[in-house]
């Protein structure tokens, strides 16, 4: 029987609609907005079409959203001196500095700026220290980790007592997913195991998972009898692997593969996420609900 697939795109728009509703009670009854600032240094291509999407979402939803565009030499005192100027701004609940920076610039110094309760992209230390910690402890989970677990939730996959296995250690997915699925609560309570380029023998522990989450970055790595009859399985990986053209606009687009066999692995899985419309789709949601939480923390009623 073919798994079920479990569709990015369409669990965004159902959580976008919730949020949509909410800012507009927020605002009928408080007079205020979520607000989002998006600082983008030069003019990387990528990060260009990034920031748009994100600008584009914001303002669907009614936020304040603002996007300061920098050039690219400016020096790190001025961005830091930027950052501080949002800090301390209370109509920004959100901000966001778009990576990568130039070579000039300490990333680690200008994330570590960001007031912790502004950093809605979830990487600040304290904010990676509250995650640990779990519980309430919690105020803004990285983006692609709560899409992740978000989805797992409203797919109705039962993760109390399941067998989780994580493949890839990254600082962005691997681990913060990892964290997140061991913490008591919804989406959570599971056992987990994270393998990773070092592990031996890593088709043994994939076979052993209900739910398999795959954030590697190797196209194709998890092969078909890796994966357990009837699993959940979540794949992260969105790797280029070539070009094609389109048969809508006939301009070239690139081809995407996940790091899961996907076509061999929907016949063996209980359910699955395209690449793409899988996980990607929810990194700029995960960030609008972050930046929504923010300004409900600011008022007293998260």
């Amino acid at each position: 029987m073919t798994a079920k697939l479990i569709k990015g795109t369409e669990i965004r728009e159902e959580i976008l609609g919730e949020i949509e509703e909410e800012v507009k009670k927020i605002k009928a009854e408080h007079g205020k907005v979520p607000g989002l600032v998006t600082i983008l240094i030069g003019e990387n291509p990528a990060s260009m079409s990034y920031v748009t999407l994100k600008i584009k979402t914001a303002t669907r939803l009614g936020f304040k959203e603002i996007q300061d565009s920098q050039p690219v030499d400016i020096s790190e005192e001025d961005l830091l001196a930027l950052i501080d100027k949002y800090n301390n701004d209370d109509s920004i609940n959100g901000i966001l500095v778009q990576l990568p920076l130039p070579k000039h610039i300490d990333d680690k110094k200008i994330l570590n700026a960001i007031d912790p309760d502004k950093d809605v992209d979830g990487f600040h230390p304290i904010n990676v220290g509250r995650l640990m910690i779990g519980g309430d402890e919690v105020k803004f989970p990285p983006c692609t980790p709560a899409g992740i677990q978000e989805m797992i939730i409203r797919a109705g996959v039962e993760t109390s007592g399941a067998e989780t296995v994580v493949v890839g250690r990254s600082n962005i997915v691997g681990k913060p997913i990892a964290n997140m699925m061991l913490q008591k609560g919804p989406g959570a309570n599971s056992t987990v195991t994270v393998v990773h380029t070092r592990t031996k023998d890593m088709d043994v522990h994939c076979k052993r998972a209900d739910i398999l989450i795959v954030a590697a970055g190797v196209p194709g790595l998890v092969k078909p009898e890796w994966i357990k009859p009837g699993a959940c399985v979540i794949d992260v990986g969105v790797n280029r692997v070539g070009e094609k053209i389109s048969e809508k606009t006939g301009k070239k687009i690139a081809i995407l593969r996940g790091d899961v066999d996907f076509d061999a692995a929907k016949e063996i899985a209980g359910s699955i996420t395209p690449v793409p419309g899988g996980v990607g789709p929810m990194t700029i949601t995960m960030l609008m609900v972050n930046t929504l939480k923010s300004l409900k923390f600011q008022m007293g009623i998260a």
